[in-house]
Protein backbone atom coordinates (compact mmCIF):
# COMPACT_ATOMS: atom_id res chain seq x y z
CA UNK A 1 0.00 0.00 0.00
CA UNK A 2 2.75 2.23 0.74
CA UNK A 3 4.68 1.65 -2.56
CA UNK A 4 1.06 2.28 -4.66
CA UNK A 5 0.50 5.73 -3.18
CA UNK A 6 4.22 6.83 -3.67
CA UNK A 7 3.89 5.82 -6.96
CA UNK A 8 0.49 7.94 -7.28
CA UNK A 9 2.22 11.01 -6.07
CA UNK A 10 5.36 10.03 -8.26
CA UNK A 11 3.96 10.47 -11.74
CA UNK A 12 6.38 11.96 -14.28
CA UNK A 13 7.71 11.35 -17.57
CA UNK A 14 11.63 10.22 -17.67
CA UNK A 15 12.29 13.80 -18.87
CA UNK A 16 11.34 15.59 -15.97
CA UNK A 17 13.37 12.99 -13.75
CA UNK A 18 11.98 14.34 -10.27
CA UNK A 19 15.02 15.90 -7.74
CA UNK A 20 14.54 12.86 -5.14
CA UNK A 21 14.53 10.42 -8.08
CA UNK A 22 17.82 12.12 -9.40
CA UNK A 23 19.61 12.47 -6.05
CA UNK A 24 18.88 8.41 -5.58
CA UNK A 25 20.62 7.55 -9.01
CA UNK A 26 23.83 9.83 -8.62
CA UNK A 27 24.05 8.28 -5.23
CA UNK A 28 23.94 4.86 -6.35
CA UNK A 29 26.26 5.52 -9.45
CA UNK A 30 28.45 7.05 -6.96
CA UNK A 31 28.48 3.96 -4.54
CA UNK A 32 27.89 1.16 -6.86
CA UNK A 33 24.96 0.25 -5.56
CA UNK A 34 21.79 1.13 -3.32
CA UNK A 35 19.72 -0.35 -0.46
CA UNK A 36 16.23 -1.12 -2.05
CA UNK A 37 14.45 0.62 1.07
CA UNK A 38 16.34 4.21 -0.01
CA UNK A 39 14.03 3.67 -3.50
CA UNK A 40 10.73 3.80 -1.83
CA UNK A 41 10.61 7.15 -1.70
CA UNK A 42 11.18 7.36 -5.74
CA UNK A 43 9.78 4.09 -7.37
CA UNK A 44 10.30 6.42 -10.78
CA UNK A 45 13.92 4.59 -10.36
CA UNK A 46 12.85 1.09 -11.02
CA UNK A 47 10.05 2.04 -13.53
CA UNK A 48 12.58 3.97 -16.00
CA UNK A 49 14.80 0.63 -15.33
CA UNK A 50 17.86 2.94 -13.90
CA UNK A 51 18.26 0.46 -11.35
CA UNK A 52 18.52 -3.23 -11.39
CA UNK A 53 18.48 -6.20 -9.20
CA UNK A 54 21.97 -7.24 -7.08
CA UNK A 55 22.36 -10.62 -8.06
CA UNK A 56 23.75 -11.31 -5.49
CA UNK A 57 22.13 -9.61 -2.32
CA UNK A 58 18.30 -9.10 -2.66
CA UNK A 59 18.35 -5.96 -0.48
CA UNK A 60 20.10 -4.29 -2.61
CA UNK A 61 20.12 -2.63 -6.61
CA UNK A 62 22.43 -1.58 -8.83
CA UNK A 63 22.74 1.37 -11.06
CA UNK A 64 22.49 1.15 -14.55
CA UNK A 65 24.92 2.97 -16.54
CA UNK A 66 23.45 6.46 -17.89
CA UNK A 67 24.86 5.28 -21.36
CA UNK A 68 22.89 2.03 -21.43
CA UNK A 69 19.90 3.52 -20.08
CA UNK A 70 20.20 6.33 -22.80
CA UNK A 71 20.46 3.89 -25.69
CA UNK A 72 17.86 1.71 -24.07
CA UNK A 73 15.61 4.94 -24.33
CA UNK A 74 16.69 6.01 -27.67
CA UNK A 75 16.40 2.99 -29.74
CA UNK A 76 12.72 3.08 -29.73
CA UNK A 77 12.43 6.45 -30.43
CA UNK A 78 14.71 6.18 -33.64
CA UNK A 79 13.11 2.91 -34.90
CA UNK A 80 10.13 5.25 -35.07
CA UNK A 81 11.92 8.22 -36.62
CA UNK A 82 12.95 5.87 -39.46
CA UNK A 83 9.96 4.25 -39.61
CA UNK A 84 8.21 7.96 -40.45
CA UNK A 85 10.34 8.81 -42.32
CA UNK A 86 10.35 5.85 -44.87
CA UNK A 87 6.31 6.41 -44.92
CA UNK A 88 6.88 9.94 -45.87
CA UNK A 89 9.37 8.56 -48.82
CA UNK A 90 6.48 6.18 -50.04
CA UNK A 91 3.39 9.16 -49.87
CA UNK A 92 5.74 10.97 -52.01
CA UNK A 93 6.52 8.54 -54.56
CA UNK A 94 2.70 7.41 -54.68
CA UNK A 95 1.57 11.25 -55.38
CA UNK A 96 4.85 12.63 -57.18
CA UNK A 97 2.96 11.21 -60.44
CA UNK A 98 0.08 13.32 -60.10
CA UNK A 99 1.51 16.76 -58.99
CA UNK A 100 1.65 17.51 -62.35
CA UNK A 101 -1.92 17.14 -63.49
CA UNK A 102 -3.91 19.53 -64.49
CA UNK A 103 -7.34 19.64 -62.04
CA UNK A 104 -10.74 19.52 -64.67
CA UNK A 105 -11.76 23.31 -64.53
CA UNK A 106 -9.17 24.70 -63.13
CA UNK A 107 -6.21 27.12 -64.18
CA UNK A 108 -2.50 25.57 -63.86
CA UNK A 109 -1.55 28.97 -62.43
CA UNK A 110 -2.23 29.90 -58.87
CA UNK A 111 -5.94 31.36 -57.98
CA UNK A 112 -4.35 34.28 -55.98
CA UNK A 113 -1.00 35.23 -55.82
CA UNK A 114 0.33 37.80 -53.21
CA UNK A 115 2.58 39.97 -55.01
CA UNK A 116 5.26 41.79 -52.80
CA UNK A 117 6.88 45.44 -53.33
CA UNK A 118 5.94 48.08 -56.13
CA UNK A 119 8.49 46.80 -58.86
CA UNK A 120 6.45 43.19 -58.52
CA UNK A 121 3.60 44.71 -58.31
CA UNK A 122 4.04 46.38 -61.81
CA UNK A 123 5.58 43.53 -63.73
CA UNK A 124 2.41 41.64 -62.84
CA UNK A 125 0.50 44.57 -64.15
CA UNK A 126 2.32 45.02 -67.09
CA UNK A 127 2.29 41.13 -67.70
CA UNK A 128 -1.66 41.15 -67.02
CA UNK A 129 -2.56 43.92 -69.54
CA UNK A 130 -0.01 42.95 -72.39
CA UNK A 131 -2.20 40.06 -72.57
CA UNK A 132 -5.37 41.71 -72.49
CA UNK A 133 -7.48 42.05 -75.88
CA UNK A 134 -11.09 42.70 -75.06
CA UNK A 135 -11.01 45.35 -71.98
CA UNK A 136 -9.74 46.81 -68.77
CA UNK A 137 -11.68 48.09 -65.88
CA UNK A 138 -10.32 50.16 -63.51
CA UNK A 139 -11.36 51.71 -60.32
CA UNK A 140 -9.11 54.60 -59.36
CA UNK A 141 -9.80 56.29 -55.27
CA UNK A 142 -8.19 59.67 -54.79
CA UNK A 143 -8.23 63.17 -56.09
CA UNK A 144 -4.80 64.86 -57.53
CA UNK A 145 -2.71 61.72 -59.05
CA UNK A 146 1.32 61.93 -59.14
CA UNK A 147 2.48 62.90 -62.78
CA UNK A 148 5.21 60.61 -62.50
CA UNK A 149 2.25 57.88 -62.16
CA UNK A 150 0.24 59.26 -64.96
CA UNK A 151 2.78 59.00 -67.36
CA UNK A 152 3.89 55.78 -66.38
CA UNK A 153 0.26 54.69 -67.06
CA UNK A 154 0.30 56.09 -70.44
CA UNK A 155 2.83 54.36 -71.65
CA UNK A 156 1.21 51.00 -70.12
CA UNK A 157 -2.33 52.16 -71.34
CA UNK A 158 -1.45 53.52 -74.85
CA UNK A 159 -0.26 50.40 -76.97
CA UNK A 160 -3.20 48.34 -75.92
CA UNK A 161 -5.54 50.82 -76.87
CA UNK A 162 -3.70 50.84 -80.23
CA UNK A 163 -4.86 47.40 -80.82
CA UNK A 164 -8.87 48.07 -79.73
CA UNK A 165 -8.49 47.49 -76.14
CA UNK A 166 -11.35 49.34 -74.24
CA UNK A 167 -10.83 50.96 -71.13
CA UNK A 168 -13.72 51.98 -68.27
CA UNK A 169 -12.42 53.92 -65.48
CA UNK A 170 -14.01 55.43 -62.66
CA UNK A 171 -12.62 58.26 -60.67
CA UNK A 172 -13.92 60.32 -57.56
CA UNK A 173 -15.58 63.45 -58.28
CA UNK A 174 -12.56 65.18 -56.94
CA UNK A 175 -10.30 64.25 -59.84
CA UNK A 176 -12.09 66.61 -62.03
CA UNK A 177 -10.19 69.42 -60.42
CA UNK A 178 -7.09 67.10 -60.56
CA UNK A 179 -4.97 68.94 -63.89
CA UNK A 180 -2.64 66.49 -64.20
CA UNK A 181 -5.62 63.83 -64.50
CA UNK A 182 -7.46 65.72 -66.55
CA UNK A 183 -4.64 66.27 -69.36
CA UNK A 184 -4.27 62.42 -69.08
CA UNK A 185 -7.85 61.77 -69.81
CA UNK A 186 -7.49 63.97 -72.51
CA UNK A 187 -4.46 62.32 -74.20
CA UNK A 188 -6.78 59.05 -73.87
CA UNK A 189 -10.25 59.65 -74.69
CA UNK A 190 -9.45 60.49 -78.17
CA UNK A 191 -9.22 57.21 -79.24
CA UNK A 192 -12.92 56.37 -78.64
CA UNK A 193 -11.85 53.31 -77.03
CA UNK A 194 -11.92 55.56 -73.34
CA UNK A 195 -15.05 55.61 -71.18
CA UNK A 196 -14.50 57.60 -67.94
CA UNK A 197 -16.82 58.38 -64.84
CA UNK A 198 -16.60 59.65 -61.56
CA UNK A 199 -18.49 58.45 -58.20
CA UNK A 200 -18.37 60.49 -54.62
CA UNK A 201 -16.40 57.56 -52.86
CA UNK A 202 -14.89 54.67 -53.98
CA UNK A 203 -13.47 51.98 -51.57
CA UNK A 204 -9.88 50.96 -52.91
CA UNK A 205 -8.10 50.53 -56.36
CA UNK A 206 -8.99 47.62 -58.64
CA UNK A 207 -7.58 46.94 -62.02
CA UNK A 208 -9.42 43.92 -64.12
CA UNK A 209 -8.19 42.71 -67.34
CA UNK A 210 -10.78 40.96 -69.54
CA UNK A 211 -12.68 39.66 -66.78
CA UNK A 212 -9.67 36.51 -66.27
CA UNK A 213 -7.49 38.49 -63.72
CA UNK A 214 -7.82 41.28 -61.46
CA UNK A 215 -5.17 43.44 -58.85
CA UNK A 216 -6.35 44.76 -55.64
CA UNK A 217 -3.98 46.20 -52.71
CA UNK A 218 -3.95 44.89 -49.46
CA UNK A 219 -2.34 47.45 -47.62
CA UNK A 220 -2.42 50.78 -47.25
CA UNK A 221 0.86 51.99 -48.59
CA UNK A 222 -0.10 49.49 -51.69
CA UNK A 223 3.19 47.34 -51.71
CA UNK A 224 1.74 44.35 -51.12
CA UNK A 225 -1.25 43.41 -53.52
CA UNK A 226 -2.94 40.32 -54.40
CA UNK A 227 -3.33 38.63 -58.27
CA UNK A 228 -6.66 37.19 -58.85
CA UNK A 229 -7.21 35.06 -61.01
CA UNK A 230 -10.05 32.47 -59.23
CA UNK A 231 -13.11 32.95 -62.00
CA UNK A 232 -15.80 33.41 -59.44
CA UNK A 233 -13.66 35.65 -57.60
CA UNK A 234 -13.17 38.08 -61.07
CA UNK A 235 -16.74 37.69 -61.68
CA UNK A 236 -17.72 38.99 -58.39
CA UNK A 237 -15.05 41.59 -58.74
CA UNK A 238 -16.55 42.56 -62.12
CA UNK A 239 -20.24 42.92 -60.73
CA UNK A 240 -19.09 45.64 -58.28
CA UNK A 241 -17.42 47.20 -60.53
CA UNK A 242 -20.81 47.16 -62.91
CA UNK A 243 -22.67 48.42 -59.70
CA UNK A 244 -20.50 51.44 -58.82
CA UNK A 245 -20.23 52.23 -63.09
CA UNK A 246 -23.84 52.52 -63.18
CA UNK A 247 -24.27 54.84 -60.77
CA UNK A 248 -21.58 57.14 -61.47
CA UNK A 249 -21.87 60.36 -64.21
CA UNK A 250 -19.73 60.45 -67.30
CA UNK A 251 -17.11 63.09 -66.71
CA UNK A 252 -17.92 64.79 -69.79
CA UNK A 253 -21.34 65.21 -68.92
CA UNK A 254 -22.62 67.68 -66.30
CA UNK A 255 -20.42 68.13 -62.93
CA UNK A 256 -21.55 66.77 -59.69
CA UNK A 257 -20.97 70.42 -57.68
CA UNK A 258 -23.70 71.84 -59.86
CA UNK A 259 -26.55 72.74 -57.17
CA UNK A 260 -29.46 70.72 -57.48
CA UNK A 261 -32.98 72.17 -57.37
CA UNK A 262 -32.86 71.86 -53.19
CA UNK A 263 -29.80 74.09 -53.37
CA UNK A 264 -27.04 71.36 -52.18
CA UNK A 265 -24.54 69.91 -54.64
CA UNK A 266 -23.99 66.14 -54.67
CA UNK A 267 -20.85 66.18 -53.30
CA UNK A 268 -22.80 68.02 -50.27
CA UNK A 269 -25.40 65.21 -50.61
CA UNK A 270 -22.70 62.83 -49.92
CA UNK A 271 -21.15 64.78 -47.50
CA UNK A 272 -24.25 64.91 -45.45
CA UNK A 273 -24.64 61.25 -45.44
CA UNK A 274 -21.38 60.91 -43.84
CA UNK A 275 -21.96 63.44 -41.74
CA UNK A 276 -25.26 61.31 -40.25
CA UNK A 277 -23.41 58.20 -39.64
CA UNK A 278 -21.07 60.10 -37.40
CA UNK A 279 -17.61 60.41 -39.38
CA UNK A 280 -15.51 63.46 -38.58
CA UNK A 281 -13.95 65.62 -40.93
CA UNK A 282 -10.92 64.04 -42.01
CA UNK A 283 -12.64 60.21 -41.99
CA UNK A 284 -15.23 62.45 -44.72
CA UNK A 285 -12.10 63.48 -46.68
CA UNK A 286 -9.94 60.65 -46.80
CA UNK A 287 -13.74 59.01 -48.44
CA UNK A 288 -14.13 61.61 -50.45
CA UNK A 289 -10.63 61.93 -52.10
CA UNK A 290 -10.39 65.50 -51.05
CA UNK A 291 -8.08 67.71 -48.72
CA UNK A 292 -10.12 68.33 -45.24
CA UNK A 293 -10.05 72.04 -45.92
CA UNK A 294 -12.08 71.74 -48.70
CA UNK A 295 -14.11 69.09 -47.10
CA UNK A 296 -14.95 71.80 -44.30
CA UNK A 297 -15.55 74.39 -46.66
CA UNK A 298 -18.58 72.31 -48.27
CA UNK A 299 -19.97 71.54 -44.59
CA UNK A 300 -20.30 75.50 -44.34
CA UNK A 301 -21.71 75.79 -46.86
CA UNK A 302 -24.28 73.03 -46.43
CA UNK A 303 -24.41 74.69 -42.99
CA UNK A 304 -25.33 78.10 -44.88
CA UNK A 305 -28.17 76.11 -46.99
CA UNK A 306 -29.77 74.45 -44.14
CA UNK A 307 -29.69 76.94 -41.57
CA UNK A 308 -27.66 76.01 -39.03
CA UNK A 309 -25.53 77.10 -36.22
CA UNK A 310 -23.68 74.67 -35.07
CA UNK A 311 -22.18 70.78 -35.96
CA UNK A 312 -24.81 69.26 -33.58
CA UNK A 313 -27.56 71.14 -35.33
CA UNK A 314 -26.59 70.59 -38.40
CA UNK A 315 -26.80 66.82 -38.08
CA UNK A 316 -30.61 67.13 -36.72
CA UNK A 317 -31.13 69.39 -39.99
CA UNK A 318 -29.95 67.40 -41.94
CA UNK A 319 -32.05 64.28 -40.72
CA UNK A 320 -34.89 66.52 -40.85
CA UNK A 321 -34.80 67.81 -44.22
CA UNK A 322 -35.09 65.07 -46.23
CA UNK A 323 -32.19 65.76 -48.62
CA UNK A 324 -31.10 62.28 -48.29
CA UNK A 325 -32.53 59.23 -50.05
CA UNK A 326 -34.18 56.76 -47.85
CA UNK A 327 -32.60 53.50 -47.78
CA UNK A 328 -34.54 51.00 -49.99
CA UNK A 329 -36.06 48.39 -48.16
CA UNK A 330 -34.84 44.39 -49.10
CA UNK A 331 -37.80 42.41 -50.51
CA UNK A 332 -39.51 40.23 -48.49
CA UNK A 333 -37.61 36.88 -48.52
CA UNK A 334 -34.49 38.17 -49.91
CA UNK A 335 -31.17 37.93 -47.56
CA UNK A 336 -28.37 40.77 -47.59
CA UNK A 337 -26.50 38.19 -49.54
Amino acid sequence: MGTNSTQAAHPHDITELCAEGARLYTGALRAGRIARAEVESAPCLLEFALLRPDPDDATWLRPVPPAVALAQRLDPLEREITDRRRLTIELADVFEPFIHVNVHGTSATHAITVLEGRDRINEALNNATSECHTEVLTVQPGGRRREGNLLKGLERDRPLIERGVRFRTLYQHTARHSPETLAYVDQMITSGKVEIRTIDELVERLIICDETVAFIPIQEDRQVALEIRHPGLVRYLTKVFEFMWARAVPLKAGTPYEAALDGITEIQHSIAKLLVEGHVDEAIARRLGMNVRTCRAHIAKLATALGSGSRAQLGFLIAQSGILKPDQPIPEGESHL
